[in-house]
């Protein structure tokens, strides 16, 4: 499995016990979702290496306890600190309404409610404190900040994203 066909689940952060046991640090704000998982794929050299897992628990709500088959002791558990995981993006829970994944709205068209069609969001900087769409327009960039008040709506039969940027903002870049 190929990295571009998962989604981040998690980075491994800290050893838990002597007996090979892992804490994670989950990218969500609902771990309960994982509790579930029996297997994860750990990402060693550039590859999708699948683990499978024995035990797992939340830690302190925020942290995943894992204990993974085969990962039996400290020098084990050392060997994967620092590893980020991954599941196939087949797993993620389909969501509705304006509620989206931003690999999902890569390619939807942006229509704003005062200026139409704005452009193609080519991508989703969510380096800075504020994620931002990226739209490509007439080969300029717009970054438009995303927040639930300005997306009036997600269409996905017709792969389009209707907003209503704030005032004066797209001026700015066109």
């Amino acid at each position: 499995m190929q990295k571009k066909d998962c989604f981040f689940v998690g980075k491994i952060v800290k050893k838990y016990s002597f007996k090979g046991e892992l804490l994670v640090k989950l990218d969500t704000d609902d771990p309960e979702q994982f509790l579930e998982m029996e297997s994860v794929l750990v990402e060693q050299h550039k590859n999708l290496v699948p683990f499978f897992i024995e035990q797992l628990s939340l830690h302190k709500s925020t942290l995943l306890r894992v204990k993974f088959e085969e990962v039996e002791n400290e020098a084990d558990a050392d060997a994967l600190l620092g590893k980020e995981l991954y599941l196939p993006l087949a797993m993620l829970p389909k969501l509705t309404g304006n509620k989206f994944y931003y690999h999902e709205i890569i390619g939807f068209e942006v229509m704003d409610t005062t200026h139409g069609a704005i452009g193609t969001i080519v991508g989703v900087n969510d380096s800075t404190p504020q994620h931002l769409f990226e739209i490509e327009f007439e080969q300029k960039e717009i970054l438009i900040p995303i927040n639930d008040e300005i997306i009036q709506k997600v269409d996905r039969e017709n792969r389009t994203l209707h907003l209503q940027a704030p005032n004066g903002l797209i001026d700015l870049y066109i």
